[in-house]
């Protein structure tokens, strides 16, 4: 599935814009309802592969793929000045819309002890069609052109011609790789304590139920959607490179803290003030991203950038089994948290010039 992101990703960064991002936009939307129905009416491992593979299939509430990439690059074209509030609007919706599927992914098994013969939980997928339908019939109605491109409108810098679309002039090209590197490196770390592992840690360590976690996730997505707001208003006024940092690497430290929490209670406690913390630097990366580089070349960075990141992530959990069975059934925090420090302050020390050069005045 992740090998699948990081293609189609690749590819939406490297022809979205000739393609058509709106048209590329809904045929993904479409794509992603087929393998969605894929996944609920089969367990045929050949078609759950072609289907996974189509990058469509997210593991993540705010992590879709190309569908993101696309989505960054229109978001991309908001006026410099409130581009990371929109980015945390944007990031903010798709926590709250995570939340709400953590808490109701325990629904059909809680309900089926009141309501027998109910469809086995592998059916309920089929609710990724009927959304996809929805998400067409909306995203239909999404203007043809971004406000950028529009004749007569008074742009910061001009867009880059149709023909060099998809591709990066040399500077932006050696802003982007950097950046790309140093996110893998931050998904590496991310993946280390994916959402199973934790689940599965807090059961592991304390007896945590299903149920509870639901609960624990559903408060965690609803935390990162308010700090997604937060973020937001944030970023053009301590600048958007200090919002990704001062926010992050205090996260980064409760993570690894979590490893030495004597009972639950406390695990839960630690476990969201990081995550009230941990995703404010999404809003500020992205709308960063978009900064450094020129309005024509926004969904290719976002498209190198994201493939980063979901080729550096699928490691993580395979580190994580290793660690958990050969050192201590915690590692992983402590591990993750360091990599993710580490990546901190390599990002800040590598780039607050950029950033202080490319810093916006708050809108207002």
């Amino acid at each position: 599935m992740l090998a699948g992101m990081a293609l189609a990703s690749f590819a939406a960064g490297r022809w979205g814009d000739r393609l058509g991002r709106r048209r590329l936009y809904r045929l993904l939307l479409g794509v992603m309802g087929a393998a969605g129905a894929v996944f609920a009416l089969t367990s045929w491992l050949p078609a759950l592969m072609l289907a996974a593979m189509t990058g469509t299939l997210s593991t993540d509430a705010n992590e879709s793929g190309p569908i993101t990439t696309l989505e960054q690059g229109m978001l991309a074209d908001a006026p410099a000045q409130t581009r990371a509030r929109v980015f945390g609007r944007y990031n903010a919706t798709a926590y709250l819309a995570g939340s709400a599927g953590a808490l109701l992914a325990g629904g059909p098994a809680a309900i089926r002890r009141l309501i027998h013969g109910l469809p086995a939980d592998q059916h309920w997928l089929l609710l990724f069609p009927v959304t996809a339908v929805a998400c067409v019939a909306v995203a239909a109605r999404l203007q043809s052109a971004p406000v950028a491109d529009r004749p007569g409108h008074n742009s910061a810098a001009p867009a880059a011609a149709p023909g060099a679309r998809g591709t990066l002039s040399p500077a932006s090209r050696a802003v982007v790789r950097r950046l790309a590197a140093l996110f893998a490196v931050d998904a590496f770390g991310g993946g280390i304590v994916v959402q199973s592992f934790i689940v599965f840690w807090f059961h592991r360590r304390f007896g945590a139920s299903t149920e509870v976690m639901g609960l624990v996730l559903f408060a965690t997505g609803l935390l990162s959607a308010a700090s997604s707001l937060v973020a937001g208003w944030l970023g053009p006024r301590l600048g958007l490179l200090e919002t990704m940092v001062y926010t992050h690497l205090p996260s980064n430290v409760l993570l690894a803290l979590i490893a030495f929490m004597p009972n639950l209670g406390t695990a839960i406690a630690l476990l969201l003030a990081r995550f009230a913390l941990s995703q404010m630097d999404v809003p500020a990366r992205q709308a960063l991203i978009a900064t450094v580089v020129e309005p024509g070349e926004r969904t290719a960075a976002a498209g190198y950038t994201n493939t980063a990141r979901y080729v550096g992530r699928p490691a993580g959990p395979a580190i994580a089994g290793a660690l958990m069975q050969r050192v201590a059934i915690a590692a992983p925090f402590l591990v993750a948290g360091g990599v993710k420090i580490v990546y901190d302050l390599v990002i800040f020390f590598a780039f607050r010039r950029v950033a202080a050069v490319r810093r916006q005045p708050p809108a207002g």
